[in-house]
């Protein structure tokens, strides 16, 4: 797996960065009904995210030769369908990132980490 996406044009190389198609998924993912919020992977995210605002929080970008693979670690509003909730945040991440940067998503895996409850009543 490469660090990061390399496309060839007459013009010259263009380079796009795992954090930059992590940032665009974390935008699409916050606008898809039912996401409250993302998650981090681990603890040790969990930690650093205390520490630095990341933009990219809760996203993960792979690379392959047969494109990007994008894994989201998402909170669903607690009374929604978390199945459908799921498949909309794959399906608007998918969206997004290949009208944006053009480049072929292989897979969006949806993990939801978590429940918000709202306190309204």
């Amino acid at each position: 797996m490469s660090e990061s996406q390399e496309t060839r044009t007459p013009y010259g190389h263009i380079h796009v960065s795992p954090k930059a198609i992590a940032t665009i998924a974390h935008q699409a993912v916050l606008r898809s009904y039912g996401v409250v919020g993302l998650a981090p992977k681990n603890l040790m995210q969990g930690i650093a995210q205390v520490l630095t605002r990341d933009p990219a929080q809760g996203v993960e970008v792979r690379y392959d030769d047969d494109g990007v693979e994008i894994d989201l670690y998402i909170v669903v509003q607690y009374g929604t369908n978390i199945r459908a909730v799921a498949n909309s945040a794959a399906n608007v991440v998918r969206y997004h990132v290949e009208k944006a940067l053009g480049l072929p998503v292989k897979a969006v895996n949806v993990h939801v980490r978590g429940l918000r409850i709202n306190d309204e009543a």
